[in-house]
């Protein structure tokens, strides 16, 4: 008897959270939730922990988030609950620096990288599901500060853009074990301070930044990691922004430095990577958040 072909089982795209949080900022510990449909709330005041502008932030554990590092050269990490909750400083694990940035990797895991300690760097410190950061991994790529960083196809992570004293635009890789690839030549407009996020549950999008005077276009991310070019674009022109999922597939630009001027404005990022214009922003205007999801 011929037994039926059974066909392979459909690829189950990854969970991806539905909420996000953006925290810190220049002179502030402020965070802001983002709900599941892309509203950010106001203010809540985060009293114990220490204030400080460009840190990094990013997802761990499935659900949860942490903040790390930032101005001040410091090492301290806050960790954020799936209820979007800050926790308390935990003394900082591994060189102490700022400008730096963060993404998701394995599904479940952190990685911190970059940043400046009055010096330039490179170095990596990953952080496991259960946020504890781990001590420095020798750096990978160009050293360089003011990178973004986001997840892209389900379990890797991608570094890209910044300055070394020259903007650059190249991008690193990051594996699904946490292991930081060299330099990838880069794809669009160099410049620092840009944010990024992931969309789509499995891409991801640069966006916005700073060439010498503050732009907006943006660049995606495929789910093989490949950075395309400029996208025209869309809202105001800003740089030291932020930028996170939320709603499973969606992302969040927000906050950031219009020339002379802090700005709250958000714009949001659909599920096909399409930037839209300006929302009037919610919460105290700063520059040099970070951002993460979580839940």
């Amino acid at each position: 008897m011929t037994l039926p072909i059974v066909p392979a089982a459909a690829a189950v795209e990854a969970a991806a959270n539905d909420n996000g949080i953006f925290g810190f900022g220049y002179t502030v510990s402020t965070t802001n939730l983002v709900s599941n449909v892309g509203v950010v709330a106001a203010d809540t005041a985060n009293v114990t922990v220490t204030a400080r502008s460009n840190p990094g932030a990013c997802e761990y554990g499935g659900d949860k988030g942490i903040f790390g590092y930032g101005a001040g050269l410091t090492a301290v990490t806050n960790l954020v609950s799936n209820a979007g909750v800050v926790a308390t400083d935990t003394t900082g694990v591994g060189t102490a620096r700022e400008r730096l940035a963060a993404c998701e990797y394995g599904g479940d895991k952190g990685i911190f990288g970059y940043g400046t300690t009055g010096s330039y760097v490179s170095m990596s410190n990953l952080v496991s599901n259960a946020g504890v950061v781990a001590t420095d991994v020798t750096g990978v790529g160009t050293a360089r500060r003011d990178v973004a960083a986001c997840e892209y196809g389900d379990d890797k992570g991608i570094f890209g853009y910044g300055t070394t004293g020259s903007n650059v635009s190249m991008t690193n890789l990051v594996t699904n074990v946490g292991v930081v690839g060299s330099d990838v030549t880069g794809v669009g407009t160099a410049r620092w301070q840009p944010g990024a996020c992931g969309y789509g549950y499995d891409k991801g999008i640069f966006a916005y930044g700073s060439t010498g005077s503050s732009v907006s276009m943006s660049n995606l991310v495929s789910n093989v990691g490949v950075v395309g070019t400029d996208v025209t674009g869309v809202g105001s022109a800003r740089e030291n922004i932020a930028a996170c999922e939320y709603g499973g597939d969606k992302g969040i630009f927000g906050y950031g430095w219009i020339p002379s001027v802090q700005t709250s404005l958000t714009n949001l990022v659909s599920n096909v990577g399409v930037v839209a214009t300006d929302t009037t922003g919610v919460g105290t205007a700063r520059y040099s958040p970070a951002a993460c999801s979580f839940n």
